[in-house]
């Protein structure tokens, strides 16, 4: 197989997978550093099932919605259906993500 460059940006969780012509490699996962920073979170109705929203208002970008799962990798298991009011989630801070993900 002949491996090509990837064309994700560094919001995206592909970022580090390779890709082929005929699809992408085994996924990379991104890790995100866990710090006493981080805020514990309950997840409100407001953002029941929707990380993308509560990305966009934390951190301006809705493509950054799966850095929630990433950084709670036991609460939640499926980053969207798990994504729901009552949970709590520890919210990493954009610093946190600037230095991670090199945005």
């Amino acid at each position: 197989m002949t491996k090509r460059t990837a064309t994700y940006s560094n919001t995206s969780p592909y970022a580090r997978t390779n890709m082929y012509r005929s699809g992408l490699d085994v996924m990379q996962h991104r890790p995100i550093s866990r710090y006493s920073s981080d805020t514990l979170y309950l997840i409100t109705q407001e953002f029941n099932y929707r990380p993308d929203l509560l990305a966009y208002k934390l951190y301006g970008s809705s493509s950054l919605w799966w850095v929630f799962a990433a950084r709670n990798p036991s609460a939640l298991k499926d980053p969207t259906f798990h994504f729901v009011a009552g949970n709590r989630i520890y919210l990493p801070t954009k610093q946190t993500l600037t230095a991670d993900l090199g945005i």
